[in-house]
């Protein structure tokens, strides 16, 4: 996959689309959009979209495999648990969806109606999107260069009909190229409320998550805060915690008090969270009592504490 150049300028800059280093990047098109250059009108029609939407919140990581998509779907899962609360969930992980299998969608089909594309439901107040939905076979390879991504997720953000939502996750892949800039560009005029960032103790993890951070910074994305994955191991039998991956530089912990962002906390690895979601179960009700899940909720009012303040003045409810 192609990467952001090292000295981006970044997508508020007037050089955005045209400095130097932007020559050859994938979404120098639409970078420069930004900068002078005729607007793309997705934007504005994917803002008009946008104001059902009360909350948006991109999980993002720099690193692959410490545990995104597993977060996404149980944000979503704790999130929706109020039948009151509206929750979409959208997977823009194009090359690499598993949003379907975690959540035990795998199969389902997506439907056009007159209002555009139907979300598959998981519960009345749980609608999920995916270019899973769209493969005839979960093994069927995705090869498509950055445009057709950046069409996708366009796609994805102006024609699925979430209805009036309180929150809409969107689950990303590693890095920060195509999917991400794409999906920041896009919301940008919409309001997003900021990145939740994933990581593992071990520093093979947090050098990749800085740069996360960083590209936060460059395209204005608010930190909402970082989650320390896989942070110890508890035996499903004495609850005995043991690291599994040591925190050689500090951790997340560490890493956040460098940079000046929120922790919002720590969860412990337990087997029966990949078993879940194998299953397409969740973990919350397959496990209550674990203390990943307490740590999951704690996380969870953390982001909804944090949604609430930077919550636009005059915005107390879902736009009709």
């Amino acid at each position: 996959m192609e990467e952001v150049p090292h000295d981006c300028p970044g997508t508020g800059s007037a050089q955005a689309g045209r400095g130097a280093s932007c020559q050859g990047c994938p979404n120098q098109r639409l970078c420069a959009s930004g900068a002078g250059a005729a607007p793309d009108p997705a934007i504005e029609e994917i803002k008009e979209k946008m104001k059902s939407v009360k909350h948006k919140i991109l999980v993002l990581s720099g690193k692959g495999g410490v545990g995104k998509s597993t977060f996404s779907a149980h944000l979503a899962h704790g999130l929706a648990e109020d039948e009151n609360t509206q929750v979409a969930l959208l997977d823009i992980d194009i090359c690499g969806p598993s949003i379907p299998k975690i959540m035990g969608l795998e199969g389902e089909q997506v439907h056009q109606s007159g209002s555009g594309w139907s979300p598959v439901f998981l519960e009345d107040n749980l609608g999920v999107m995916s270019v899973g939905f769209l493969l005839s076979s979960p093994d069927d390879a995705v090869i498509w260069r950055g445009p057709k991504k950046n069409g996708m997720i366009k796609q994805f953000l102006r024609d699925v009909d979430w209805g009036e939502v309180d929150y809409l996750i969107v689950d990303t892949p590693p890095g920060t190229s195509d999917e991400h800039l794409s999906a920041v560009q896009y919301l940008a005029a919409a309001h997003i409320d900021g990145a939740v960032i994933i990581t593992t103790p071990q520093e093979v993890s947090l050098q990749d998550v800085r740069k996360e951070i960083s590209f936060c910074r460059k395209v204005k994305l608010p930190v909402l805060g970082v989650v320390e994955n896989m942070t110890s191991f508890v035996c499903p039998k004495c609850q005995k915690e043991s690291q599994i991956f040591p925190p050689t530089t500090g951790g997340a912990e560490v890493m956040c008090q460098d940079l000046q962002v929120p922790l919002l906390g720590r969860v412990p690895l337990d087997p029966r969270i990949g078993k879940s979601c194998d299953k397409g179960q969740s973990f919350f009700v397959e496990a209550p009592d674990s203390p990943a899940t307490v740590a999951y909720r704690s996380i969870i009012q953390r982001i909804q504490d944090f949604c609430s303040l930077r919550q636009p003045k005059g915005e107390d409810h879902v736009s009709s």
